[in-house]
């Protein structure tokens, strides 16, 4: 009779850089700590924040504090965390993204397929303020969620959303982590870098696949701030010059197919639904959403031609190698 797999163990990283999200960091530490897959290891990682990291460090139990030791930043802080996790899954989670209690056990499951180098789940908006009359959850991805046209049941992706996801630890290893020239540093609000490292990750595997579980569910905090026209039209801007900079390092076509289906059919009905409620029912929302969609494409567009257009030659520096602290940390 053969032998029955042990599950694989988790090392949970989240990472943190600001005062402001305490108690919204000490949720989503707590919903880790209460998974119904119980993790191996639990790493809160502070970017460069000594404030931040002396109080979580005389506050928090049950999970290890480090200082980021890498370049300021997010991709720094995932790498650090990266280069101490122990586990053969490394997940990762915002510090204001509170997972549910069974996260951890619809994302385990997937890694039973040796092709399976990552699993992400879905992000739903937690609104401070409610959802804005003009947002369409076409959008929400400018809030770090699950927007409306991902798939509804466990599929393969190009990529995970960085709120929620998940990765064979040795993969990360193997790629050379996180790059550090991408993802937001502080407020600034760049990204893609989840999108360039699950490309960079499945290029050299033939056949390996990254998979998202909308099952696994956080939820995502979004502040008031981050739902107004001019945060949209900004993080939109940002968008397309990060998706500029992935494009560069991987190539238009592995960084672009997604959003041209975005692009020809999820936006296409959501402005015509919006047009049609402002004209049927008479509902002003519609046209703000509608006007919203087209604005945010727009401008998404104009980064993204700016960032082709800007030489920027550190953009293709990989992020530092995790293969010293590994062996370290074991």
């Amino acid at each position: 009779m053969p032998a029955v797999a042990e599950p694989p163990t988790v090392s949970v990283v989240v990472c943190s850089y600001t005062m402001e999200r305490w108690d919204l960091l000490t949720k989503v530490i707590a919903s880790v700590q209460a998974q119904t897959y119980a993790a191996q290891q639990i790493l809160v990682i502070v970017d460069h924040n000594p404030d931040l990291y002396k109080r979580l460090m005389e506050t928090v139990r049950d999970a290890v504090i480090v200082e980021n030791s890498g370049p300021p930043g997010l991709s720094g802080a995932r790498n650090t965390g990266v280069g101490l996790a122990t586990s053969e899954i490394v997940a990762f989670l915002d510090d204001d993204a509170e997972a549910a209690p069974d996260w951890l056990e619809r994302l385990i499951p997937f890694y039973d397929d040796p092709d399976v180098l990552a699993v992400g789940g879905r992000a739903e908006p937690m609104w401070e303020a409610g959802r804005p009359a003009h947002f369409a959850e076409e959008l929400d991805w400018i809030v770090g969620c699950s927007h409306r046209g991902l798939p509804r049941v466990a599929s393969e992706v190009r990529n995970v959303i960085g709120a929620n996801m998940s990765f064979r630890r040795d993969v990360l290893v193997q790629v050379g982590g996180f790059n550090v020239s991408l993802g937001r540093q502080g407020s600034v609000p760049l990204g893609c870098e989840e999108t360039e490292i699950c490309i960079r990750s499945t290029i050299g595997a033939p056949g390996s696949r990254v998979v998202y579980e909308p099952a696994a569910v956080v939820r995502h905090f979004v502040p008031a701030t981050r739902g107004t026209l001019r945060y949209m039209l900004a993080r939109s801007w940002s968008e397309g010059i990060s998706k500029a900079q992935v494009s560069r390092l991987v190539g238009q076509k592995r960084t672009l197919g997604a959003e041209r289906r975005y692009v020809r059919r999820t936006l296409p009905r959501a402005v015509i639904s919006g047009l049609r409620e402002s004209i049927v029912e008479r509902n002003p929302a519609g046209l703000s959403r509608a006007g919203a969609l087209m604005a945010v494409l727009a401008v998404t567009a104009a980064g993204y031609v700016r960032g082709r257009q800007l030489a920027q030659p550190d953009a293709g520096a990989s992020a530092p190698p995790l293969r010293a602290k590994w062996r370290q940390a074991n």
